[in-house]
């Protein structure tokens, strides 16, 4: 971690604090939000399906608006976009806690869900600019910080919520409030809005920039390649907790497991992720990185499938080994496959937007995939409940496996034909030499 932190003081000022600032965005959201439906069901007694109405308020209000996140970054600036951000959530943080009535829960659920589509591009697009050719190496570092409040914010939110979930939403809201003022205080404006290629994209209008980037064939072509990755990924929190409950069970041992998966997964990208970018990129062009990341976690199923072949133990040593053990390996395999992709997609996106209109970009990628991982996990659900009714438990796991090669083969074309390349630059409009 010594090695990693020295890496962060060699960035300006700005990236530094976009890197803290990610660490503590996560450590917020991530105490409170695995507690929310418990809190939902069990303190205020609503019904499972008003539950799932207020989560789903939240993600379709993040995922729907990360276009018009995007766009407004770029139209009025980075920072403006993630202070917004961190003062929306901390609004609808601090409203979780404190309301109970189902209007006042959707609407706190929509503005957290809304933060998040806010400050996500800017976030992305600002640390892109500032990091410049380093740009690689740079979010690998992010994926350091990123995990690393994935991993202590349910701790800390465990320890709060075992007082009172209202202090968890209250903490998790104060959190962010302070974000706030240090984003306004010590966040460097964007050094690039005043440059003549700024105001010709802020004197296009809207509609016309949304249709140059569905224009831009290749960026929509590694958008689409890259949803598996998503999918894949989110089986952290899916298929292999449900694999873990069905052999272990749902008590002590369970929830053990379970919590050895996210451990496995956050950890192994705190140690490894900048040692992994730095082996990756002196041996591959970026296209290729990409492709062994995605090939790496379609292969992460693989001990999953062979474990089915294994006869289930009634009890005992060997039946917990089965439950933790085939699961715990899939998890790290996830996370060495992200490792390896993570940092050359996000480069990738700035490259194929030709350095114009990023935040856009990343809004409509994460759009994209957003959309992937609603339908990619309601197909996962769909095949743990086929397999297990045709007693065929190898299902979901060669499905999963065959998405991940199919991805890594998508992304692989791609870069042999040359789409990942550098686009060439289309001409500035006019209003941007006037």
């Amino acid at each position: 971690m010594k090695g990693t932190l020295a890496q962060v003081r060699t960035y300006e000022r700005s990236v530094q604090l976009l890197m803290v600032n990610q660490f503590t965005i996560n450590l917020g959201f991530y105490m409170l939000m695995p507690y929310l439906a418990a809190h939902l069901s069990g303190t205020l007694g609503l019904a499972g399906w008003l539950v799932g109405l207020v989560l789903g308020v939240r993600n379709f209000s993040q995922q729907g608006m990360f276009l018009v996140g995007g766009t407004l970054a770029d139209r009025f600036g980075y920072k403006p976009m993630i202070i917004a951000g961190c003062v929306l959530r901390t609004l609808g943080f601090a409203t979780l806690g404190l309301v109970d009535s189902l209007a006042a829960l959707i609407a706190a659920s929509a503005a957290t869900g809304l933060a998040g589509a806010l400050f996500n591009p800017a976030v992305r697009a600002y640390l892109a600019a500032d990091a410049g050719e380093r740009r690689v190496e740079a979010f690998a570092l992010f994926n350091v910080f990123y995990q690393a409040g994935i991993l202590l914010g349910p701790l800390v939110g465990m320890v709060l919520t075992g007082v009172d979930f209202r202090i968890t939403c209250l903490v998790a809201a104060g959190i962010f409030a302070l974000l706030s003022i240090v984003q306004i205080r010590a966040l460097p404006a964007r050094r690039a809005d005043d440059t003549k290629e700024k105001k010709g994209q802020n004197q296009e209008g809207v509609l016309a920039q949304w249709r140059g980037i569905l224009a831009n064939r290749p960026f929509l072509l590694f958008s689409g390649a890259m949803i598996g990755s998503y999918v894949l990924s989110f089986q952290v929190y899916l298929a292999l907790p449900l694999e873990v409950r069905r052999l272990g069970g749902d008590g002590e041992f369970g929830t053990a497991a379970v919590a050895v998966l996210f451990a496995v997964s956050g950890l192994s990208t705190i140690v490894g992720q900048t040692r992994v970018t730095a082996w990756c990129k002196a041996r591959y062009e970026p296209g290729q990185a990409l492709t062994r990341g995605l090939a790496a976690m379609g292969l992460a199923f693989v001990p999953l499938l062979l474990a089915t072949a294994v006869p289930v133990p009634d009890s005992g040593v060997g039946l917990w080994l089965l439950a933790a053990v085939p699961p715990t390996l899939a998890a790290l395999l996830l996370a060495i496959g992200t490792m390896i992709a993570y940092p050359f997609e996000m480069d990738t996106i700035v490259r194929l937007s030709g350095d114009r209109l990023v935040a856009t970009h990343y809004g409509l990628y994460n759009t994209i995939c957003g959309i992937g991982i609603t339908l990619g996990n309601l197909l996962t659900g769909a095949s743990l409940d086929a397999a297990r009714a045709a007693g065929m438990p190898a299902l979901p796991w060669i499905v999963l496996l065959a998405l991940g090669l199919a991805c890594a083969a998508a992304v692989l074309g791609l870069h042999r034909t040359g789409r990942l390349a550098t686009p060439m630059r289309s001409p500035e409009p006019q209003a941007a030499t006037a």
